[in-house]
């Protein structure tokens, strides 16, 4: 398991510092929010360039963002059951749902966002928008974003069949589940 191990905590690593980005790109957008704001109404200018450019900062922080939430055990549930299972259960369910849900579907995520990248990049696609931007730069998040995720569900996956064998991952495993306050 030692060398599973170390590609999980390069990987652990890899996404907790991408997800500091799409942090960055939070606050960015904000600021570009409220600034367009300003410059609209407070000088009568607009530019689609600006408001496209939030957009695409939303984009990064969704698609950046997705494999750090996993990393933290973040990600939205469907608690039926799930927070009344022993940790050893749910561990069990976790392991379960990577293999054969989520890995498989973000793989196929992946794929098949490369070519809709592709095509926009080789035909250098633009915004129809007046002063709009390329959108090859937001398009290419999609792959990017669900192989990204990918490498992280193979990471919780790895942590978590160390955990089931009795062995100290040496990593960040969050395992513990806490239903969202309403």
């Amino acid at each position: 398991m030692g060398p599973l191990l170390a590609f999980s905590r390069g990987v652990d690593r890899l996404n907790a510092a991408i997800g500091k980005l799409a942090d960055w790109a939070v606050l960015l957008s904000c600021a570009i929010s409220a600034g367009n704001a300003f410059v609209r109404y407070g000088i009568s200018y607009s530019s689609n360039a600006w408001l496209e450019v939030q957009w695409y900062l939303f984009g990064a922080t969704v698609m950046l963002g997705a494999s750090y939430t996993l990393f933290r055990n973040e990600h939205v549930r469907v608690d039926l059951l799930y927070s009344s299972l022993s940790e050893r259960a749910r561990l069990w369910v976790d392991v379960f749902g990577f293999t054969f849900f989520m890995l498989p579907a973000v793989t196929l995520l992946a794929w098949m966002t490369w070519p809709f990248f592709l095509d926009s990049l080789v035909r250098s696609e633009g915004s129809p928008n007046a002063g709009g931007l390329l959108r090859w730069p937001v398009k290419i998040l999609l792959p990017i974003g669900f192989f990204l995720l990918m490498l992280q569900g193979i990471s919780e996956l790895i942590k978590r069949v160390a955990l089931l064998r009795g062995v100290s991952p040496q990593a960040e495993v969050v395992v513990e589940y806490h239903r969202p306050e309403q």
